[in-house]
């Protein structure tokens, strides 16, 4: 009796992590430098009005994520397997675009840890990202890699919390401004709130929570309550991420401050709180650049893979996922704002694509649910949403040339 109730404990433990490890990793892949980038230099465009886009990004990724990850965890299939189910071929021509997706982001992702060493130890950043790199590998060549991965994101996720808390306290923000902006804005931008979606919740990012949960063995109609718990943890911990760096970020915008167009974050937390301030930043840049590394490498291998490779196997391809990268990195010695940003914006507007497959299957196949009663209310608000996401990309497409340029 007693050894069945320790196993039992045991068990509650190890769902527990997992459940922890796919929200955070939810939450740190769309957090990243990417999202850093986007932040910064659209605070600096847009001013209290970017709060608009903020709280239009967060409604929008409560939706997709409540869907994508019920539906995904009832099924227990993967979106890639969840497509080839519904279409032959479907879920491959999805996972094409979210690997060479993830592949872009996962450059800067590097960069990104690149930098933020940089600013931390003020060491070359090809140097800082080829250690951030290789720490990655070490992770995915564990024995205990799934353990390993669960706990490290959960762990510099609460840093990268922490320390945006604190340089959103020190560079008071004007909050009033920024709630009234958020739901009477003086300016809407379209491709502004694409580019944000994208860089979000498009992607990779938007499955990689569920893809976890999944792999973790947290699937299933008997376990609908333990998914549906976990994305509703995510989002909150996602909302609580982009609402502290937009305030840290606004609080120095809103004094007057010219921020340098190069490095515009590092520059908002220098002037919030001086040299620890960009120490500070330096290591909100790595934790997100690592914890991104990892789940675009991570969820964009598990759609190039099905249930059945070996775990073993899925982590040398996540290794040599990282290796390719890493030596682009390298090549290309940077990883322009320009280009985070547009990958951000093309992501969004192959979000709707994706987002169609879970709609479908909620809809209509209730047999790959296994006789479970979806939710109509997430249903309806899935819908408004998908209407939403292609009435944004529509309007941003025109957008996109101009911003490559």
């Amino acid at each position: 009796m007693t050894d069945q109730s320790q196993q039992k404990q045991g068990m509650t433990a190890a769902s527990r992590t997992a459940m922890f490890g796919a929200m955070f990793l939810m939450a740190t892949s769309a957090i990243g430098p990417g999202f850093l980038t986007q932040t910064s230099v659209f605070t600096v465009q847009m001013g209290a009005a970017f709060a608009f886009a903020i709280l239009v990004s967060l409604l929008v990724d409560v939706a997709i994520q409540l869907n994508v990850w019920r539906v995904l965890g009832v099924s227990g299939l993967r979106a890639n397997e969840l497509g080839n189910r519904v279409i032959p071929f479907l879920g491959w021509v999805i996972a094409a675009f979210v690997f060479i997706g993830g592949a872009v982001f996962n450059i800067g992702n590097i960069a990104g840890t690149g930098l933020g060493m940089n600013a931390m130890f003020g060491i070359d950043p090809r140097i800082g990202g080829a250690v951030s790199a290789i720490i990655a590998l070490l992770i995915f060549l564990s024995k205990r890699a799934g353990l390993a991965l669960d706990r490290i994101v959960v762990g510099l996720g609460a840093i990268m919390i922490l320390l945006m808390l604190y340089v959103a306290i020190v560079s008071a923000p004007p909050v009033g401004e920024a709630l009234k902006q958020s739901v009477l804005p003086d300016e809407v931008d379209f491709l502004v709130i694409t580019t944000l979606i994208g860089g979000t919740v498009g992607g990779y990012i938007t499955f990689a929570g569920a893809h976890r949960m999944i792999d973790s063995g947290l699937s299933g109609p008997e376990h609908a309550g333990q998914v549906s718990r976990a994305s509703i943890l995510g989002i909150i911990v996602t909302g609580i991420m982009r609402v502290l760096l937009f305030l840290a970020i606004l609080g120095v915008v809103a004094t007057g401050a010219t921020l340098s167009q190069d490095n515009t974050a590092a520059d908002a937390f220098y002037h919030a709180a001086g040299e620890i301030g960009l120490r500070m930043f330096g290591v909100v840049l790595w934790a997100a650049g690592l914890t991104s590394v990892i789940g675009a490498s991570y969820t964009s291998i598990t759609f190039v893979t099905t249930q059945k490779t070996a775990p073993r196997t899925r982590n040398l391809l996540t290794v040599a996922f990282i290796v390719v990268c890493g030596i682009a990195y390298l090549i290309l010695n940077q990883a322009p704002q320009a280009l985070l940003i547009f990958a951000g914006a093309f992501n969004g507007l192959i979000l709707p694509v994706g987002f169609t497959l879970i709609l479908w299957v909620a809809l209509f196949r209730k047999d790959l649910l296994h006789g479970y009663r979806y939710p109509k209310y997430l249903i309806v608000l899935g819908l408004v949403v998908w209407a939403l996401t292609i009435f944004l990309g529509w309007n941003s497409i025109s957008g996109l040339s101009e911003l490559w340029q």
